[in-house]
């Protein structure tokens, strides 16, 4: 006899319409993350960091940005 090894998936029992589709997806969009100005350059950063362009955080410098540039 011949032995055959078929997995068995699972198979829909309906089609899924486009709409039901979408409405489960609707959910899986990007989001764009929140942008702030600085307050000392203007460079566009995310809220809540320390600014990678003059290292400056809520007004106060914070990381001192000449150490960097000279490395």
């Amino acid at each position: 006899m011949l032995k055959l090894d078929i997995q068995m998936f699972a198979v829909p029992f309906r089609k899924v319409s486009k709409t039901r589709k979408r409405m489960r997806r609707s959910h899986n969009a990007l989001e764009v993350p929140g942008m702030v100005k600085c307050p000392n350059c203007g460079e566009m950063i995310k809220a809540h960091r320390v600014c990678p362009k003059c290292g400056s955080y809520k007004g106060k410098t914070v990381v001192d940005m000449t150490e960097k540039e000279e490395a």
